[in-house]
């Protein structure tokens, strides 16, 4: 069969599409990986774990949890969460407390402490990607900005 024939299971508009795509997909996702672990490089307490600062960062972001829903977000066992809380908090870094509106429930918070890590955190990364702009023409600063809305965009989906 050649290039331009499709098979018996390609059908519609966009056959064969997906296949074109595969050398930008894999380039796409070889330079986001290579550029995130990077970056994660870049963080305020050189031994805490990816998974670590993941419960921090969401924490901050989406204010306190219980841990099935802290688990559910960072998609990990329940079981898994709850190794990744205690470190955390034998670290100082996240208190647990009773919920407000349910005593019964038991709420995952951060601490001073938790905040300045992700604060910390935060900033060196972004120092990291500003020295890494500065490096970079105006005409890739735009290109990279106009990736970053797309990629937004694809992961909001």
């Amino acid at each position: 069969m050649s290039s331009n024939e499709t098979s018996e299971t390609d059908t519609g508009p966009d056959a064969g599409t997906h296949a074109d795509l595969s050398p930008a997909a894999s380039q796409l996702r070889i330079a986001t990986f290579r550029l995130a672990r990077r970056m994660r490089t870049q963080r305020a307490v050189d031994s805490m774990s990816d998974g670590q600062f993941a419960v921090l960062a969401a924490l901050k972001v989406h204010g306190p949890h219980t841990l099935g829903d802290l688990a559910e977000r960072e998609r990990v066992s329940a079981p898994s969460m709850n190794r990744t809380v205690n470190c955390l908090q034998d670290s100082g870094y996240i208190v647990r407390g009773a919920d407000e509106r349910d005593g019964r429930k038991v709420v995952i918070s951060l601490t001073p402490e938790g905040v300045a890590v992700v604060e910390e955190t935060a900033r060196r990364r972004d120092a990291w990607v500003e020295a890494s702009l500065a490096e970079l023409t105006p005409a890739e600063r735009e290109t990279l900005a106009a990736a970053a809305e797309i990629m937004q965009r694809m992961v909001a989906r």
